[in-house]
């Protein structure tokens, strides 16, 4: 689809799923030479790094690795509220572990740099981070982004786990919001 139609909103495809692919196959890549040997522990932050977290976990082949799942909120319709409420929280220890924050998408960086300010607090040895998606020209924050997938423009984008109001995370494609 070229084109699809969420709520009340148009969107056209801007990342087709063979580039989001390869973005992450190539991610993958570096994070198995500078992860192999360290016990690493992925954290996805749902609901957006879902579809990212799986593919990259499929290409990594680390067998010392293991995923977890952190539930967060920012986001309210198109634009980020600037408050970030966590919903669903950290079970494991990581004190004296190697962390790696799975997002789909970095754009003003507040929410990633509260989750890597909680897991320093809890005694990780090292956070890394990993994103799918980043917005350069949004980001209001200094923080070190370890693995980037592809950066893309400041623009409201749906699909491969990013919604619209709960709509377009199944889509495998990524969608740009269509400003007419």
């Amino acid at each position: 689809m070229k084109r699809v139609k969420l709520w009340d909103k148009e969107f056209e495809i801007s990342l087709p799923h063979a580039d989001i692919q390869l973005a992450i196959k190539q991610m993958a890549d570096k994070m198995r030479i500078d992860l192999e040997g360290k016990n690493t522990l992925f954290i996805c932050i749902l609901n957006g790094a879902f579809m990212f977290a799986s593919e990259l976990m499929k290409e990594l082949e680390l067998t010392d690795a293991e995923i977890s799942f952190l539930k967060l909120a920012s986001y309210s319709g198109t634009s980020s509220t600037g408050e970030v409420k966590e919903l669903i929280g950290l079970n494991e220890d990581i004190k004296g572990r190697t962390v790696v924050i799975l997002e789909d998408i970095v754009d003003s960086g507040h929410t990633i740099k509260g989750v890597i300010e909680q897991l320093n607090e809890k005694g990780a040895k090292e956070v890394r981070v990993a994103t799918l998606l980043f917005k350069p020209d949004a980001l209001q924050v200094n923080i070190k982004l370890d693995y980037v997938g592809l950066a893309i423009p400041n623009d409201f984008i749906v699909g491969f786990g990013l919604d619209y109001d709960r709509r377009g995370r199944n889509l495998k494609d990524i969608y740009t919001l269509v400003i007419e």
